[in-house]
Formats: structure tokens, sequence, C-alpha cells
């Protein structure tokens, strides 16, 4: 039975401000398969031995095939779904990044999850933005998969 996300934000665009300094997550546990990791290497063309030869994988500090850092990090938009919604908006988008590490790896087959805090909104012409730390934990490991402080819109 899959584990279902804890501590899911949903709030309204005027609710925004309210949100500075509150915890989100963690969303469910998501599984990054051999697949997945083939599929974006196609994709991005970082075809990294590390990530898709087995052979380079077991013969790196890693002792096995690890995920794309990038595709650690694109798994943001199923998993902060799950535990952070915005309604009566006209549209959100993806700002970018301030920050962003990747001080652990995730090993073929491991699992991520994803919680986070708000922490600051901003006030922008026809909305909000919206600042929020990111933590990718990978399970089995004291350090995160990927760190990132993600900036967010969201226009009425």
């Amino acid at each position: 039975m899959a584990e279902e996300a804890q501590n899911r934000l949903s709030v309204t665009i005027d609710q925004l401000p309210e949100l500075v300094g509150k915890t989100f997550g963690p969303s469910s546990w998501q599984r990054i398969t051999q697949e997945d990791i083939n599929l974006y290497a196609e994709v991005s063309g970082d075809h990294n031995p590390i990530h898709v030869d087995p052979e380079a994988g077991r013969n790196s500090p890693f002792g096995t095939v690890v995920a794309h850092g990038y595709l650690t990090l694109s798994r943001v938009v199923p998993l902060m779904a799950e535990v952070f919604e915005v309604t009566e908006i006209g549209s959100g988008i993806n700002y970018g990044l301030d920050k962003l590490r990747f001080p652990a790896p995730v090993p073929v087959d491991g699992r991520i999850r994803l919680h986070g805090t708000v922490t600051d909104v901003k006030e922008i012409a026809g909305g909000y933005q919206v600042h929020a730390d990111l933590v990718w934990d990978v399970e089995g490991n004291d350090k995160p998969a990927c760190a990132a402080q993600q900036v967010l819109r969201y226009y009425r």
C-alpha cells in the first residue's frame, strides 16, 4: 500500500501571505527506476555512464547506478502537487531557483520524497511571489538527495 502525503497546505491566493514559516510535506515516496533514468538520459542527452551503465555504476564511488541530479529535481512537480496547492488563481508558474544542491545520490530503484518551508511571500503585480526551501529526502540516507530554494509566482 502506498504511503500518503502528510501536512498538505492548500490555500487560496489571498491566503498566501499567511504562509511564511509554514511547513508542508513530506510527500509520499516515489521510486526512481532504471527505466526512468534511461528515459531521462535520452531526453536530456546526459549519458554519463554512472547513470546508464551498471558496470560503471558498480565501479563508481557510489557502487551502483545513480539517478541524474536534474532528474531528481524534475520530480518537484508531482511531489509538490501532493503537498502544496494554491487555489483561486489564473495561473501559477515556476519562476526559478535561488540555490540548488545535490548532497547525496539517489541509487537506482531508490525512493525520494519532498518537504519544504515557505520562507517569504511578496506581493507582485497581479499576484504573489512565493519562496520555499525544498528538500528531497532519499530513503536510507541522512543527507538529502536535493535541496533547493524555489521561487513560484501565482497570478489572479
